[in-house]
């Protein structure tokens, strides 16, 4: 299977190539993507079932490939922390856009490397790889930046008034009459 596979991959690879570039306008990001493509086809052929669907099943990862290469992108355009909006929801509710003003307060009282931590993984839905690539820090530093800020965020926020924790420290409620 592995030698129909290499005869199909070198009929198809400069097609596949053009398609690519066709989509992504820029040559070394459709090498690139080309490159990703190739070895998730030769990384995840064992789920292919049907020889006859090799082509098909191609073109769907390169499909997937360049629509998460633009979610890359945008994802990973600079982005000032100061710029973002902390969500203030339910705001007819005043008990808790009160506990919500208190939880953003803490959020932007913390250092600007955990505030970042935050609002970029909590926020903007960055994953903790690709926070790793934005801050140019090491994926396991990461993980520590981004725990630490959550457990000193945790721990200011038991301070709001009106939160309610058991023993643990975990959140279970906020009061609505000590106000």
């Amino acid at each position: 299977m592995e030698k129909e596979i290499t005869i199909i991959w070198k009929d198809l690879s400069e097609e596949l190539f053009m398609f690519i570039l066709n989509k992504v306008k820029d040559e070394q990001s459709a090498k690139d993507i080309h490159q990703e493509v190739f070895i998730k086809v030769m990384t995840n052929i064992h789920q292919l079932k049907q020889l006859s669907r090799l082509t098909s099943w191609i073109y769907q990862i390169t499909r997937n490939s360049i629509i998460d290469h633009f979610r890359g992108i945008q994802k990973k355009q600079d982005i000032s922390v100061a710029e973002i909006e902390l969500p203030v929801l339910e705001s007819n509710n005043f008990d808790y856009s009160r506990l919500s003003h208190c939880i953003n307060q803490k959020i932007n009282a913390l250092s600007q490397k955990h505030k970042e931590a935050i609002v970029l993984t909590t926020f903007q839905n960055y994953s903790q790889i690709e926070l790793a690539a934005h801050l140019k820090i090491s994926y396991s530093g990461t993980k520590s930046r981004v725990q630490t800020a959550k457990k000193i965020l945790k721990e200011t926020i038991l301070d709001c008034p009106n939160v309610t924790s058991d023993k643990t420290g975990k959140i279970l409620d906020f009061k609505k009459n000590d106000f």
